[in-house]
């Protein structure tokens, strides 16, 4: 944990999270606040907001409530010294800056979110599940099968949409199994984490990066290999450890519902107006992505209309309700998206005080960006690697398409290292009822890492015409 490091350590950890705001810092209005009594408490608060989100799993406080109130705390602060400064307009324009950019972010995942939803409800994920689950597969077999399936998955799906999906397959076959479980989810957020390294839909980070128009989309495919490496390795010194046996197939058959293939076709055709209006129009994806959102919804009313009713698993509805998009839509993330929020304007607040000059001499000019960018994956075990990725797109150091990638596949697998290093290893924590844990996943670690400096070894060796 950082409180056991140096001081100069902690400040630079710190420092590492906020984005900042490169129009404000450069207007003659901006104040430093580095040495303010604002900035020092802005971090303290951020840090214990932090330590909130990662106790979660025990607490049970909902990680976005912690980040909201700290960033509501955090401007307030700003606020109030840039009004005592007489400069009462600064920090309004400076989060109002803020807001706009998560506004797109959150507009873009909640359309994905959406679709995702609709493709649940109508029974894509759970006749996967079953086919798998039926087919009578050993566990090694299965092992190998969960961990490719989640890699391609991740990379449209978010990973812990992916997670949560294949746990169910594992959890199914695995109950007479504690140590295929535990084997088979280490593999799962390895494998989820890396499949989201190489597309922009994959990760929120590379959201950020394709959204920031610093890689274009078809750019980030650079990435496969390297992916594929950082979860084959790990997979394959695991593989021995699996049990050889063969679980006791399961014959429960489960069929997709009506419109389920034209939902999966409508987000293929959304995800491809999305980089169409990117890349040929030059305009937000986000507005793609909305205008796939009314794909969605112009089959949802032929649903309707054709006396399609709806109705999840977890609702017991004795009379299912006539099909509705937006029982689809109050079904998202929010949490999650809440939580985004509560980082963008906690980072944002953070970068505006002034710690991205600081951070971006000590880690880019001091160390280079090779190495600067290998400690920030190293960084996204214990943090999040949202706010790590906010911090070095408002940076914006100089550097090429090959370090940008470099740092996008640092920042998406990075986490893999610890079970609380992403989402998705969070969830499979709860998920496993106490089979896969911290300290499970932690014995695997060198494996994970040894796959992480090869994949780092493969981008530099595979893309070095790109440095």
């Amino acid at each position: 944990m950082t409180v056991h490091l140096p001081t100069r350590l902690i400040l630079a950890a710190a420092a590492l999270l906020p984005p900042g705001l490169a129009a404000a810092a450069e207007s003659s209005n901006h104040l430093d606040l580095t040495n303010h009594w604002v900035g020092y408490v802005s971090i303290l608060l951020f840090v214990m907001a932090y330590l909130f989100v990662m106790a979660e799993e025990f607490t049970h406080l909902r990680k976005s409530k912690p980040v909201i109130l700290a960033a509501g705390i955090i401007w307030a602060l700003i606020a109030y010294v840039y009004v005592q400064h007489g400069l009462p307009t600064a920090a309004e324009e400076a989060v109002r800056h803020n807001i706009m950019e998560y506004g797109e972010l959150f507009l873009f995942l909640l359309v994905a979110m959406t679709y995702v939803n609709v493709m649940d409800e109508r029974n894509v994920f759970e006749a996967l599940r079953s086919w798998l689950v039926g087919r009578g597969y050993g566990y090694r077999q299965l092992f190998w099968l969960t961990g490719i399936l989640s890699f391609f998955m991740s990379s449209v799906l978010d990973n812990l949409t992916t997670a949560l999906l294949m746990s169910a397959v594992i959890l199914s076959v695995g109950t007479d199994s504690p140590k295929f479980v535990v084997l088979a989810f280490i593999n799962l957020v390895v494998a989820a984490n890396a499949g989201g390294a190489f597309c922009p839909f994959g990760d929120i980070t590379t959201l950020m990066v394709w959204q920031k128009g610093l890689i274009d989309f078809w750019g980030f495919f650079q990435l496969f290999i390297p992916s594929l490496v950082n979860f084959l390795i790990p997979a394959a010194i695991m593989h021995f450890a699996v049990p050889a046996a063969i679980p006791k197939p399961r014959k429960d058959r489960v069929r997709m519902r009506r419109g389920a293939k034209r939902a999966m076709i409508l987000f293929f055709l959304t995800i491809l107006t999305a980089v169409s209006f990117h890349n040929f129009l030059h305009l937000p994806p986000v507005l793609g992505m909305m205008t796939g959102l009314a794909y969605l919804k112009l089959f949802a009313y032929f649903l309707k209309k054709t006396g399609e009713k709806t109705q999840f698993r977890d609702e017991n509805l004795e009379d299912p309700l006539p099909f509705d998009i937006y029982r689809k839509l109050a079904r998202a993330e929010w949490d999650t998206l809440m939580f985004f929020y509560g980082v963008v304007l906690c980072v944002g607040g953070l970068g505006f005080i002034g710690y991205l000059a600081l951070v971006s001499q000590l880690v880019y000019v001091d160390m280079g960006p090779t190495t600067a960018n290998v400690l920030i994956g190293i960084l996204s075990a214990f943090v999040d690697n949202i706010p790590v990725m906010f911090a070095v797109l408002n940076m914006a150091p100089d550097m090429g398409e090959g370090q940008w990638l470099l740092v996008t596949l640092t920042a998406g697998v990075g986490g893999s290292m610890l079970s609380i290093g992403s989402a998705a290893g969070v969830a499979l924590m709860g998920q496993s009822k106490g089979m896969y844990t911290f300290f499970s996943h932690l014995k695997w670690t060198p494996a994970i890492a040894l796959g992480y400096a090869a994949s780092i070894y493969a981008h530099l060796l595979i893309n070095a015409d790109l440095f």
